[in-house]
């Protein structure tokens, strides 16, 4: 039985905004190791769905496909989200 995990997308370090960061995720779970490559080394395997990421408005759409397709599934919890609150002036002290 194949196997996925849902989260919520993080904002990324390189954003000011919080662009598509209220969409949830379905990631299938490897199933075999990856494996360097002989010639390149890179790692990689066989496996096509790795490469596959859904992205659904809610949470309960993303649980209820992953149900429909019979796939089992357990949800990250979302970070928490800290303000960072500054002043101008905190930067000459």
């Amino acid at each position: 039985m194949k196997s996925a995990r849902i989260y919520q997308r993080v904002k990324n370090a390189m954003q000011s905004g919080r662009a598509r960061t209220d969409n949830w995720v379905l990631e299938f779970e490897p199933h075999t190791p990856q494996r360097p490559d002989p010639l390149t080394g890179w790692a990689g395997g066989g496996e096509t769905a790795n490469q596959l990421r859904l992205s659904f408005p809610t949470l309960e759409a993303a649980k209820d496909y992953a149900e429909r397709e019979g796939y089992a599934y357990h949800v990250v919890p979302a970070p928490q989200r800290k303000l960072k609150l500054q002043a101008y002036a905190d930067n000459f002290r």
